[in-house]
């Protein structure tokens, strides 16, 4: 069986803010018990509304913030702070804006060779120069591109440039942090079957963090649905859109689009709004929006554990 790249235990982050004058610090518990495994060739999906923590779980595993709880290993290295450096370049993340992400004042090339300029400081000029170009053909660019400025090019184009620029170190990790959301529909199709092709050639691990379950239907093979922070469901991509079993997965389905105007169709509106990661309540913290609570769900909190298609919820669907 092919092993995986990254393995993470119970990843948890909070951070302490200022409270009242005088008073003690506060607590936001952004992470809490995150777990999985990503495989090479294969795409994990992290979705959930805003808020959920899918950006603090894409910042930690690309070691730009030190988990405040639990563990992960990058190709069976325990990720700490003293190898952060060692094994930052197997872990790229490809952001969400293409017009912020990219500096205006670098033209393209030099932005796709600084990465190699800073580490891999033996490669001369000429074969880092080289490097860039082959990578700018590789995401559909031409050679002219290499020295214009970002300014210049529409907004797929710069989500072009950003993944050639996140492949430059030849990463095994690609983490995605709604990598089309702020591209139109035309071009957001062009840039998904890029990534597609990307990995399925370079035998690349994804983490696919997103809100639309569509482009995630087409993206992933596993997924994790987040709710304030911590997992309440996990499986394949087919188990889960086809049989839901926590109640928020089945209200963020309810809420996407169909394309068939004959389908029927059910929208599950949640009551009130998310709750503060500031006063996460007791139990689970889905109850107050949840049709399904009952005493117990407001006092206790369940586990997701258990089978290939765990729910953390006392009252899954399908029993």
């Amino acid at each position: 069986m092919t092993q995986a790249i990254v393995t993470a235990k119970g990843l948890s982050r909070r951070y302490y803010i200022k409270g009242a004058m005088f008073g003690p610090k506060q607590v936001v518990r952004a992470l809490s018990e995150a777990s999985f495994e990503l495989y090479p060739g294969k795409t994990l999906a992290v979705v959930g509304e805003s808020g959920c923590g899918k950006s603090t779980l894409a910042r930690l595993i690309t070691l730009i913030e030190e988990p405040t709880e639990g563990s992960f290993t990058i190709n069976g290295t325990e990720a700490t702070k003293d190898n952060w450096a060692s094994l930052r370049e197997s872990v790229q993340i490809i952001f969400q804006d293409p017009y912020g992400s990219l500096n205006p004042r670098h033209r393209v090339g030099a932005i796709l060779e600084e990465p190699l300029k800073i580490n891999r400081p033996s490669m001369s000029s000429a074969e880092i120069t080289a490097k860039a170009r082959e990578m700018l053909e590789l995401v559909g660019l031409r050679a002219e591109h290499f020295d214009r400025y970002p300014h210049m090019f529409s907004g797929g184009q710069r989500q072009r440039i950003a993944v050639a620029r996140a492949l430059m170190l030849e990463p095994k990790v690609l983490v995605l942090d709604e990598p089309v959301s702020a591209l139109d529909l035309s071009i957001q199709s062009q840039i998904l079957n890029l990534l597609v092709e990307l990995q399925d050639r370079l035998g690349l691990a994804y983490l696919f963090i997103s809100h639309d379950l569509s482009v995630v239907k087409h993206m992933a093979d596993d997924i994790i649905v987040m709710y304030l922070g911590r997992p309440v469901e996990s499986g394949t991509i087919e188990d889960v859109l086809a049989n839901p079993r926590h109640p928020y997965t089945l209200a963020l389905l309810s809420a996407t689009p169909v394309a068939d105007p004959t389908a029927e169709k059910h929208r599950i509106k949640l009551e009130g709004e998310l709750p503060s990661p500031l006063n996460v309540p007791p139990g689970c913290a889905f109850a107050p929006r949840c049709w399904k609570a009952t005493d117990r769900c407001r006092s206790e909190r369940p586990i997701l554990d258990g089978s290939n298609h765990p729910a953390a919820c006392f009252f899954p669907e399908g029993g």
